[in-house]
């Protein structure tokens, strides 16, 4: 990823959420701003807007695009195909041969990239509302798919009947049979559960975690390597 930066080749993540795509990022750049994206995303939070100071008058912020290319920094937009394709379009004069954008609303400014400006992107396909657009995708010459180390998992000592069951429902969804499988994230937060409450209280959540239209066959895989009946953590019986 610092190759494809040094040569100015902007790289777009997809893959489940969970699966490390902005932990990676971050490991990759030192410098990285991050944008949190979603369906509120505006073009003011990219580029910047008025904000009311401390006399009540009002003066023009920067945002993290322009931010990133004032300093050269790399600029993450994660989730970004859940920010609307008219906001993102803001972007793409930063990305092309221009490398430049106009700051309409601080009198029409216009911003050049300093050398080392690099944006990457992250998408989750399965999340409702994420659309990868055509115009979007375009600007992401490597594209690249990222799913869950389990080897890494193991790396990590966590319990090892839990990866092992990720890695069979992760076989599972590939094949078409279930719709989920627990990625890294869900399988650190397992380890740290079990930690704290014991391995069954960690197993039982694990089946509470799964989508509800999943859940009846991740108990049935959970129960089999378990040997014993496991249902979603609940509350004991209150007296």
């Amino acid at each position: 990823m610092r190759r494809l930066r040094e040569a100015g080749v902007p790289v777009l993540l997809y893959g489940p959420p969970g699966t490390g795509k902005t932990s990676l990022i971050e490991a990759a750049f030192q410098d990285l701003i991050t944008v949190a994206g979603d369906g509120d995303t505006t073009v003011g939070d990219l580029i910047g807007e008025h904000t009311q100071d401390e006399r009540g008058g009002y003066q023009f912020v920067y945002g993290p695009l322009v931010t990133a290319m004032q300093e050269g920094r790399a600029l993450l937009l994660d989730d970004a195909t859940l920010i609307s394709p008219k906001v993102l379009a803001a972007l793409y004069p930063a990305m092309d041969g221009r490398r430049q954008i106009q700051v309409k609303a601080h009198k029409g400014e216009t911003i050049t990239a300093a050398d080392g400006f690099y944006v990457i992107a992250g998408h989750n396909p399965g999340v409702h509302g994420a659309v990868l657009t055509e115009a979007l995708a375009s600007r992401f010459s490597v594209q690249v798919q990222v799913g869950s180390d389990y080897d890494l998992a193991a790396a990590l000592k966590i319990n090892r009947t839990a990866v092992r069951i990720a890695r069979h429902l992760a076989t599972s969804q590939q094949a078409g049979e279930v719709g989920w499988a627990p990625q890294l994230r869900e399988l650190i937060a397992f380890q740290k559960i079990a930690d704290v409450l014991g391995a069954d209280a960690a197993f039982a959540n694990l089946v509470g975690i799964a989508p509800l239209e999943d859940r009846d066959t991740v108990a049935e895989i959970v129960t089999k390597a378990l040997g014993r009946p496991v249902t979603a953590l609940a509350l004991g019986r209150q007296l």
